[in-house]
């Protein structure tokens, strides 16, 4: 199992707002004390591969939210060059991941035919990530991208379960389009608050929607399995979302339960 840590898992986060920003130094220092040896980019400008090597680390892809529903706008020119892979949002053009418009069908029309051409450019080197508060969220849109396009997918069991598609049963229904992997675990409790509309996104990643890898309700081992038994051979990069009140808090406490959990799913399948 290949893994990576990702920056959003030390509240590192492109959302204007967000909560106390970590400086690299730290987030790559303390990836490196947990035996990481690898991680994505994080927001753009935070993290470069020069200095991600200089931790003797790799950079294997970035999150890059692009408008891609809009007839008015090209969204490639606005795709910069990601070493590893692109992991593409398809982002609703406003900040954050609290609301998001209704897409009609020329919206829809445009979504798909843009990730068609995305996906021809980049190959196997792209992933849409379906994500909470983007133009992609719901179990129906993620099957309207299956169905209505050629894009591979970044299957986030987080974002997945949240929006109301079960990760397990995606895996089993269409592994072969999975390209990158975030895994989260999740509160489910927490996650039917922020689909019933009580609780917005940031709320809900405050109160602690994400969780420790095997502390939460999604099928992290059954779904690493459905994985292997597919012969996916990418990265499993570790993502808890937190938000952080201040230079004292310990996200790498959480990291570091995470890969314990996954590691020990490694030992049992040896």
């Amino acid at each position: 199992m290949r893994l990576a840590g990702a920056p959003i898992s030390w509240g590192v986060c492109e959302v204007p707002g967000w909560g106390h920003q970590l400086p690299p130094e730290r987030v790559l220092g303390e990836m490196r004390e947990l035996g990481l040896t690898a991680t994505e980019l994080g927001p753009e400008g935070f993290l470069t591969p020069a200095l991600i090597a200089s931790y003797g680390m790799r950079a294997v892809g970035a999150f890059v939210p692009v408008v891609l529903h809009d007839p008015g706008h090209d969204p490639l020119p606005r795709i910069p060059p990601v070493e590893g892979m692109l992991v593409l949002a398809a982002a609703t053009g406003r900040d954050g991941y609290d609301e998001r418009p209704d897409l009609d069908e020329t919206g829809w029309a445009t979504l798909l035919a843009n990730l068609d051409r995305i996906a021809a450019e980049h190959g196997p080197g792209v992933a849409l990530h379906p994500h909470v508060g983007t133009m992609v969220e719901t179990r129906d849109e993620v099957s309207r991208v299956l169905d209505g396009s050629t894009v591979p997918l970044c299957l986030d069991t987080g974002h997945l379960l949240i929006g109301g598609t079960d990760p397990a049963e995606l895996v089993r229904r269409a592994a072969g389009r999975v390209s990158h992997v975030h895994l989260k675990d999740v509160d489910a409790r927490l996650a039917a608050r922020v689909s019933s509309g009580e609780l917005t996104y940031t709320q809900a990643v405050r109160a602690g929607v994400y969780r420790p890898l095997g502390q939460g309700d999604v099928d992290i081992a059954g779904i690493v399995a459905g994985l292997d038994a597919s012969g996916y051979r990418g990265w499993y990069v570790m993502e808890q979302d937190v938000v952080l009140a201040g230079p004292g808090d310990r996200p790498a406490d959480d990291v570091r339960r995470s890969l314990a959990y996954l590691r020990s799913l490694a030992q049992r399948r040896a």
